[in-house]
Parts: C-alpha cells; structure tokens; sequence
C-alpha cells in the first residue's frame, strides 16, 4: 500500500535535505583539509555517491526518494494518464518540500562548521558550457531513472542512480547539478558546494531541458509504458523513482 501523502512529502524534504547536507558539508570539510582542487572534487564526489545511495535504499520504499523536482515532474508527466505515477496534488506537495529540504541541508551544513547560516554564494557559474553540462547530466539523469525501471532493472536504483552521479561530476563542466531544488540550496551557502543566486535560473533551465531530453530518449529507446505499472526507477510510495 501507498504511504501516506504527509509521510511521503516529509521523507522527500529530510532526503532532499540530507542530500545538500552531504553535498555541502563535505566540499566545506575538503576545502578545509586540502587545497588541490582535484582532491576536493574528488571527496566531494565520493562522498555524495556514498550518501545519495544510501538515502535512496533508506527513503525510495516510503516516497520513490525522488528528491528532484525534474524526476517528479518527469513521473508526473509520464504517466498523467494512469495510476502509475504521482497524481498532480503529490507534485505540489513533493515539489516544495524538495526545495524547503534543499534550503535546511545547505543552512545544516554550515552550521555543523560553525559558518554563518545563511550566506548567499558568490560562485558565479554562468556560462554556455556549463549550462550545456547541466542538460547532459539531467538528460542522463532520466534516461537512467526511467530506463532502469522499463528494462526491470530499479531494484539497482540506489548504486545506479549514486554511481551516475558521481561519475558525472567529473565529465560534465557544470559538476552535475541535474537538480532545480538542489541548485536553490546550494545558493544559500558561500562555500565550495555553492552557485550564485545570478547563475541559478539558467542552470535550471537547462535542467529542464535536459529532462525533456531525457524522456525523449526513453520514448525512443524504448517506446511507450506497457502498463500502468510501469514507473520510474526505485518507489515512490507504492515504490516508483529515484534521482538525486
């Protein structure tokens, strides 16, 4: 049976939450033991694939552990037409719960090293080849999630979903975002992890459009949903996606 909406909506706002926790908190701890940018990206990464794949095991069987905006609105539209998916009014409970959550794990991390709470970054990343970065990361971001479930392979979600991201901080310009909620947390702090407010409407639209990209690439791959039963990559309730 389905959790409840009230369960569901908080385990994607502790799970998006943690998520900017470990993302932020480890590129505060890296810069802070070393100056090798390599070695702080390196950390960085590790770290948020260890920690994403182990939210996704814990929280998919309660929300899908979308802990995206991209990968519910993608649930959403994949499958408006039938059970499979979120219905609407769990898009707009899920959505803002996202971005509540990503907003707490930035404010978390930079209180668990005494930083200022709040303290909008100054890492500018505006410029085409990272907004690109951003479409192809988001568009492989979905084709993965969706295409683990179509091909009878989301048991694999949490170290497929986890491994895809780390792989993709280091071939994408942008360090792989792939996340609208995630972005606006990460604008909350000035450390390693951080994207300046000016630069967070691009790379969400670029998110966007990869994600549209993404579903077309599952459409061409491999057609159209057998059944309503047919969903997204790990659970999201009634089990269903997982992103990052």
């Amino acid at each position: 049976m389905s959790a409840p909406l009230g369960r569901r909506v908080a385990a994607e706002a502790i799970g998006t939450g943690l998520l900017v926790a470990v993302v932020v908190g480890s590129g505060i701890q890296a810069t802070g033991l070393s100056r090798d940018v390599g070695v702080q990206l390196l950390a960085n990464s590790l770290t948020t694939v260890f920690g994403l794949g182990v939210l996704i095991l814990l929280l998919g069987p309660v929300s899908g552990a979308h802990f995206n905006p991209a990968v519910t609105l993608a649930a959403w539209f994949t499958h408006r037409h039938n059970r499979g998916g979120p219905a609407l009014r769990d898009v707009a409970a899920y959505v803002p719960a996202q971005v509540t959550g990503a907003i707490g794990g930035a404010v978390l991390a930079d209180a668990m090293f005494g930083r200022p709470l709040v303290e909008f970054s100054t890492h500018d990343r505006s410029a085409g080849h990272l907004w690109l970065g951003e479409v192809v990361a988001t568009a492989g971001l979905i084709l993965l999630v969706f295409g683990l479930n179509r091909i009878g392979r989301a048991p694999l979600a949490p170290a497929a979903v986890a491994s895809y991201i780390g792989a993709a901080y280091w071939f994408t310009s942008s360090t792989s975002f792939a996340n609208p909620a995630v972005t606006i947390g990460r604008a909350f702090t000035d450390t390693f992890a951080g994207i300046a407010p000016a630069s967070v409407a691009p790379f969400i639209a670029a998110q966007a459009l990869g994600a549209v990209i993404g579903l077309g690439a599952v459409a061409v791959l491999y057609g159209r949903p057998a059944s309503a039963a047919d969903e997204a990559a790990v659970p999201h309730g009634r089990p269903e996606p997982a992103s990052s």
